[in-house]
């Protein structure tokens, strides 16, 4: 009997144990946690390394060791991928028809949702289903009837040509994105600027917008992707090689009897770059249009 306290103190108990137990697994967790995400960022990555690292190489060292390093650095690729593809030119002509394109895609699409999210009509509802039929059009589908279309209002060989399709295919998408996110404002934003006396339009450039960036920064790289990667479009409707895009000249690498892999992939991590450096400056905004539009809208 004496001794049964002694017992008793010298035992932990059960809930304690499961306590502790639970946090001794924790750094174990993490650990694993952490090396699944390294893991997967790796693969991720690797196609994009490999890219680089191949663009390196010449043809015969391509297919000798298609997987391997390079034995010798050729940064000549790269000068002759410039020279031969005119990059400076479809560089040029890629970045006009994308910037003009953005520009007018954010400030219909933000109009657009600012109207749709901020004030409530009859044909609300229809409208915004008109716009999500706008989403499920196959794009491709319409090469032929824009190709009409355009040839009859002689804007085939254009800047407008790449422009209007890729704002109007392009809108649906960033009005809903935008609209989502201008839902979660609260209204006393809008009856604080009104009692201040700005108007509809000083709400929507001093208030809304500035608040929406996040968002527009997620279509803004949506749609910088989508025009600067594009070749469909400008493979239909652009003939003039003065107009070509950097898609269409990446194209001259490769013919009905092969393809030269040193310069193509020399010219195909040239054109990522932009991509890259874009998502890099917008990321965090990104990140947080997405969650936003995800979650509260």
């Amino acid at each position: 009997m004496g001794n049964q306290p002694v017992q008793q103190l010298g035992r932990m108990p059960s809930s304690r144990k499961s306590r502790y137990s639970h946090l001794a697994w924790k750094p174990c967790i993490a650990g694993i946690t952490w090396v699944l995400l390294v893991l997967y960022a790796l693969l991720t990555l690797y196609p994009l390394i490999w890219l680089f690292i191949s663009s390196f190489k010449s043809n015969e060292e391509f297919f000798s060791s298609p997987f391997g390093m390079p034995i010798e650095w050729r940064w000549e690729n790269f000068v002759r991928a410039w020279d031969v593809a005119s990059m400076n030119v479809a560089f040029g002509n890629s970045l006009a028809v994308t910037v003009i394109s953005l520009l007018a895609t954010l400030l219909i699409g933000a109009l657009a949702a600012f109207v749709l999210s901020r004030f409530s009509f009859k044909w609300k509802p229809y409208i915004m289903g008109l716009f999500l039929l706008g989403m499920l059009i196959p794009i491709h589908s319409t090469l032929v009837p824009l190709f009409i279309m355009m040839k009859q209002m002689s804007i085939l060989d254009t800047y407008a040509a790449l422009v209007l399709p890729y704002t109007a295919f392009e809108l649906p998408v960033a009005i809903f994105v935008l609209s989502a996110y201008m839902t979660s404002f609260p209204k006393e934003l809008e009856e604080a600027a009104l009692i201040d006396g700005a108007g509809y339009t000083g709400i929507f450039l001093r208030v809304i917008l500035p608040l929406s960036l996040p968002a527009l920064a997620t279509v803004a790289v949506l749609g910088f992707l989508r025009f600067w990667n594009d070749f469909a479009f400008p493979l239909v409707f652009i003939s003039n090689p003065l107009l070509k895009t950097l898609p269409l000249s990446l194209s001259i690498f490769a013919d009905g009897y092969g393809t030269d892999y040193s310069l193509t992939l020399a010219a195909l991590s040239l054109s990522v770059v932009p991509t890259i450096i874009m998502y890099l400056i917008f990321q965090e905004q990104i990140m947080k249009g997405m969650l936003a539009g995800a979650v509260k809208g």
